[in-house]
């Protein structure tokens, strides 16, 4: 499905704040609230728009340590077995098949290193696993919100 501005601009609003009106993001995109209610509904229906969550900072919840992984498997193992291995840990925040030397790349959080290191330990039991290779986190420079892609907007 093709964005127009229109539809780009809500999704922004809506990225940068989930609980806004279909009234206030009407306002700031010039269509009526009737108009934007339709327009979600549409991005809602075609998959454009998957959901809608709140951002919590995991350090309120005691996950302060973070890493990312470098995932080498063994052969060729598929891309949706190495996805279903990792989806059982909670810890992961994001995994992705990447370019390069490495077969994954993991994001992944935990409570302090002691929790990093036995999840780590968990996921190199996997059958798939040769070896990882991690780095983790000492501050975060840019941060957006969560994984969702913003910037949408257009000119």
């Amino acid at each position: 499905m093709a964005l127009d501005p229109l539809d780009s601009r809500i999704i922004t609003a809506l990225i940068e704040d989930a609980r806004s009106t279909y009234a206030e993001i009407g306002t700031r995109v010039g269509l009526s609230a009737s108009a934007v209610k339709r327009r979600v509904d549409r991005l809602l229906a075609a998959g454009v728009i998957t959901g809608f969550s709140a951002s919590v900072e995991p350090a309120a919840l005691g996950w302060t340590t973070e890493a990312f992984v470098e995932l080498y498997c063994v052969g060729r193992t598929s891309p949706s077995e190495i996805g279903r291995a990792l989806a059982k840990f909670p810890e992961v925040v994001s995994a992705s098949t990447v370019t390069g030397d490495a077969d994954a790349v993991i994001h992944l959080l935990a409570a302090d290193v002691q929790h990093f290191e036995r999840v780590l330990e968990r996921i190199a039991a996997e059958p798939f696993v040769v070896r990882s290779k991690s780095c983790v986190v000492l501050s975060r420079l840019v941060r957006r919100n969560g994984t969702t892609w913003q910037g949408v907007e257009t000119q």
